[in-house]
């Protein structure tokens, strides 16, 4: 067996690459972090640090809004050149309701960069029709909808397509 003529030269030079490595990949990790920001949860309209802390309450508000209200989504036409969100709100009985207060947002999910707050337009028999908009791009949207009608609260998050027009989720 040959030996090497000098087998302690080896190491410190192992040792400074690993730590060259270490620091290039943390940089690396950082600059990744920075470029790719973390979006903050925009469940029930709120960040999601308020919306652990009002859990239960939000739960109990929005059972006790189920057993007085009925919400159905009725929107006709919603592409991007033209999208217009329309809301029924009806008391159990069938009765419709025209005073309840709505806040309405579009959302892109897993981004707040296209986000738009739209308005109430008009009101009529129970049918909350938000403003007319164009949406920036075609694909998947959030509506988001804060309902307060009667002293009942009710978040409500619907998810909608531009490309197929007719599908939803509640």
């Amino acid at each position: 067996m040959a030996k090497s003529s000098n087998p302690g030269k080896k190491w410190p030079w192992i040792i400074v690459g690993s730590i060259l490595g270490v620091v290039a990949l943390s940089y690396w990790t950082v600059k990744i972090a920075i470029n790719n920001p973390v979006q903050l949860s925009d469940l029930d309209m709120q960040d999601y640090h308020h919306f652990d802390h009002d859990v239960n309450r939000i739960i109990k508000a929005k059972i006790a809004f189920n057993k007085k209200y009925d919400v159905e989504y009725v929107t006709e036409t919603f592409t991007p050149n033209k999208a217009v969100v329309k809301l029924k709100i009806t008391e159990k009985d069938g009765t419709p309701v025209d005073d309840a207060n709505l806040t309405l947002r579009l959302t892109r999910p897993g981004t707040h960069a296209y986000d738009k707050t739209l308005s109430i337009d008009n009101v009529e028999q129970g049918v909350y029709t938000f403003e007319e908009t164009q949406l920036p791009k075609p694909g998947r949207w959030d509506i988001l909808v804060d309902i307060r009608a009667g002293g009942e609260q009710r978040y409500l998050n619907l998810k909608a397509d531009t490309r197929y027009p007719n599908v939803f989720e509640y």
